[in-house]
């Protein structure tokens, strides 16, 4: 973009006596946004949000800056993202420019340049590898990082090093082509290691024809470009040339390379239509996301390589994969001449258009970026995203990841001697009925399953959730003894309400037996909407609220125990639930024994003509008294 395309308009404006009064009201915004909007230009461009640091908040681009800035300032902004954002904001700039197109660059560069807190962003700034066969009178095969400076043939991208350093071995094996720097060639008397174990001609000292060398360099170019077919047709040719001219042992030489290729052919080769695409695929953990960018070049799958990019609350997965593709490719990235020809995605993206024509334009080449894919495309983005939710539930339950979450959780919360042991509580029902409580325990390399338990609630009034973590809390530490094993934190899913109860129960616990170490209590109360990465963390004693950011570890932490939590407790309650479902009515009856109720059953046919039947017609029933009937009839219509 030229310079002359675009202008910056600034709105530093000092607060006025009114909103200065107002400041202590959160719903108000921190700068005077009706002379600022009175002022901004209807034009395309790019806007950016500081807070009272002077630090850009966000940056975002619109096709109209007056209409879209207006609607951050509206009474009824339905996103918590946006009441947020706008609560600091205290002033805005404005880069104004000629198309949409232009405020799409210009919007990727500055997230990129200045990492806003509520944009999502892509923290990943490490190039690609490739395999690159030198130009040189004996060229080199080695790795490459960085740009593209030097003479020769590059193929792939490549996933990570690992995959290369794998493909440079698989190629020692079928090409016996230098390895070895320059500096180290032009040194050699003699041949080196490399040359006595068959994986290398050694050029060096001509132990290989000029001719013979290049015919493998040659065939080493096909190979990586996916025409292994052709390399071996050739190498066909060339093995029974050598049989005919009696040269067994070079024949031999072109039979292990046949040999090998074909191996490689079945275990490597793809068989489909797409030649060059690249695949992404995106998962979402509660505030967490994954993306997983999945290569196919030459008909291959070369590989993988997974991102988990910071996403503010209530971003879409359509607004990640938007962002994804523009900060990955476009404007000055180190990716952007990674570029394929096809880009397939889960979702709509915004501006599409927009930005396949960008792509294009900078990749020298049509590209296409497709969303409803079938047969194989359809596979490969299913891989992707499987690859993606691995990639994340493996992260997340990782041992250093777990322990780096716990070192977050202690630096929240100073415990002298650390956190080691973590307990949550949480209560599942249905209307107050078939109560399950479950204690659930994480040490510092993750879940402890053997020490889950989950408890069966009765004696309490239904829908009583507090009396319901007395009798869970009580169930667990009743019985404590001065040398059992005591949790450093304790979290309780739920607001003050439960909160208080665990305090007041550990208090008398502490009273009756001194010698107990007392966790420190938090309570996890869910966030407005219920969403995720807005919970609100509040502190035993104090009662003090914190809000930590989505992309805390310390919060990822708190999320993972507390969904463990729910889903042993609900799980234990659906169990109870089905199995009460199929429960007779005549069990909750008492004096009403299995061989009684097989009896009533039996002698009047079933469970719905005992429901009917009255005092007389069940006290005829053997082994039922008059009595026993009566109590039959009023427990089955009780109303």
């Amino acid at each position: 973009m030229s310079s002359s395309s675009s202008l910056t308009v600034t709105s530093n404006k000092l607060l006025t006596n009114e909103s200065a009064t107002n400041l202590a009201d959160d719903s108000l915004p921190l700068f005077d946004h009706q002379s600022f909007l009175a002022a901004v230009s209807e034009s395309a461009g790019v806007y950016r949000m500081y807070n009272n640091e002077q630090v850009i908040i966000y940056v975002g681009k619109a096709k109209n800056l007056k209409k879209r800035l207006a609607s951050y300032f509206r009474k009824d902004v339905g996103s918590i993202k946006t009441k947020a954002l706008v609560k600091q904001i205290t002033a805005i700039e404005v880069t104004v420019t000629h198309t949409e197109a232009e405020a799409l660059i210009l919007e990727n560069n500055y997230i990129k340049k200045y990492q806003p807190k509520y944009n999502i962003l892509l923290r990943d700034d490490k190039s690609y590898p490739y395999l690159l066969i030198t130009d040189h009178k004996h060229p080199k095969l080695g790795l490459h990082r960085g740009g593209k400076r030097i003479k020769g043939d590059y193929f792939g991208p490549y996933p990570s090093v690992g995959a290369v350093w794998e493909s440079l071995r698989l190629m020692q094996k079928i090409f016996p082509l230098r390895q070895c720097e320059d500096s180290y060639y032009r040194a050699r008397s003699r041949p080196c290691l490399q040359y006595q174990l068959g994986r290398c001609s050694a050029p060096c000292v001509d132990k290989i024809s000029q001719e013979d060398y290049q015919q493998q360099v040659k065939l080493a170019k096909l190979f990586l470009k996916g025409k292994s077919s052709q390399v071996i047709e050739q190498l066909v040719g060339k093995m029974e040339q050598a049989s005919q001219t009696l040269n067994f042992e070079q024949a031999a030489k072109y039979r292990d390379q046949i040999t090998t290729l074909r191996k490689v052919q079945q275990q490597q080769h793809v068989s489909g239509l797409a030649s060059e695409l690249d695949v992404v695929g995106l998962y979402r953990m509660k505030s967490q996301v994954a993306v997983c960018l999945l290569f196919i070049r030459d008909h291959k799958i070369l590989g993988s390589k997974n991102y988990f990019p910071a996403v503010p609350v209530e971003s879409s997965d359509s607004e990640v994969i938007g962002a994804f593709i523009t900060q990955h490719y476009l404007g000055d990235s180190i990716h952007q001449s990674n570029t394929p020809k096809e880009i397939v995605v889960s979702h709509t993206i915004a501006l599409q258009a927009d930005i396949e024509s960008l792509l294009t334009k900078q990749a020298g080449f049509e590209v296409k970026i497709s969303r409803k894919v079938k047969t194989e495309r359809s596979k490969y983005l299913q891989l992707a995203q499987t690859n993606a939710q691995s990639a994340l539930v493996s992260r997340n339950s990782h041992k250093e990841s777990m322990l780096a979450r716990f070192t977050a959780l202690n630096e929240l919360f100073e415990l002298t001697n650390g956190i080691h042991r973590i307990e949550c509580f949480d209560i599942s029902h249905t209307m107050g009925q078939q109560t399950v409580a479950s204690n659930v325990v994480f040490n510092q390399e993750g879940p402890l399953k053997t020490d889950y338990r989950r408890y069966n609630v009765y004696g309490i009034t239904p829908g009583d959730d507090y009396a319901a973590m007395d009798f869970a809390l009580n169930k667990r530490y009743g019985k404590i003894t001065a040398d059992a094993v005591m949790p450093d934190i304790v979290f309780i899913d739920g607001g003050k309400g439960q909160l208080g109860r665990a305090e007041a129960f550990f208090a008398q616990l502490e009273q009756e037996k001194q010698n107990i170490k007392v966790p420190l209590l938090i309570g996890v109360a869910k966030g407005e909407g219920r969403k995720a990465g807005l919970e609100t963390l509040i502190v035993a004693g104090s009662h003090q609220l914190i809000n930590l950011p989505n992309s805390s570890p310390a919060l990822h932490l708190v999320q993972h125990i507390r969904d463990e939590s729910h889903r042993f407790a609900i799980t234990g309650h659906r169990a109870k639930r089905q199995k009460h479902s199929k429960k007779s009515t005549l069990e909750d009856i008492p004096g009403i024994g299995a061989k009684k109720r097989q009896a009533l059953l039996k002698f009047l046919g079933g469970l719905q003509e005992v429901k009917q039947a009255d005092i007389a017609s069940l006290a005829q029933v053997p082994g039922i008294s008059h009595g026993l009937a009566k109590i039959i009839y009023e427990a089955l219509h009780d109303k």
